[in-house]
């Protein structure tokens, strides 16, 4: 009888480290094989690099040729700030310098939206899209919060194509010239952008 009540106890300690150790043994496999994938993925990809871009945004929605344009607002009621829920469509063109006469290198091309209803907050989804140089045919994917009355922010850069395909990083903005009657700016761009070569 005590030989049994041993042996019987063994099966049941045997049996409950069997339920604590699959488990374990199946995420530890799990690991690795997402280790050993992603791994292939990066290798695909190639080597990955970071590049630092900088360039002038021109955002002009007064004027004979505006690059942004008003789409969609509130039905009737004004919330907050008065320009709440308002999506704008934009073609803004990028330059080298702050004139607007300089080289452009490239449009940003998407929408915004006023998403603020006590302070100015834009909410980004815009594809920058680089016309000139060795990123020609190249972009990179902004979605992200934008407070613009705060002269020095920062936005996520979430992807891109071409050249900097499954990119990720980040802007930092200064508002280097702001209209806030006539609601045109030009803000400056300094970003970095994690990318694969």
């Amino acid at each position: 009888m005590y030989r049994e009540m041993i042996m019987k106890r063994r099966s049941l300690i045997s049996d409950a480290s069997l339920h604590l150790l699959l488990p374990l043994i199946f995420v530890s496999l799990s690991w690795m094989m997402i280790g050993i994938e992603g791994h292939a993925v990066h290798h695909y990809l190639g080597k990955e690099k970071v590049t630092q871009l900088h360039f002038f945004f021109h955002d002009t929605i007064t004027g004979d040729n505006p690059s942004a344009v008003l789409v969609a607002q509130p039905n009737g009621t004004k919330v907050g700030n008065g320009r709440f829920g308002e999506v704008y469509v934009i073609d803004d063109p990028l330059t080298e310098s702050p004139d607007p006469n300089s080289k452009v290198v490239g449009h940003a091309q998407g929408l915004y939206v006023s998403a603020g209803q006590k302070e100015r907050v834009l909410v980004l989804a815009v594809d920058f899209g680089f016309t000139s140089g060795g990123f020609n045919g190249s972009s990179i994917s902004v979605f992200s919060r934008n407070p613009i009355m705060e002269t020095d922010r920062e936005v996520a850069v979430v992807g891109g194509r071409g050249k900097f395909r499954m990119a990720r990083g980040f802007a930092n903005l200064h508002t280097y010239f702001a209209n806030t009657t006539a609601r045109n700016a030009i803000v400056e761009y300094h970003v970095t952008v994690f990318h694969y070569e």
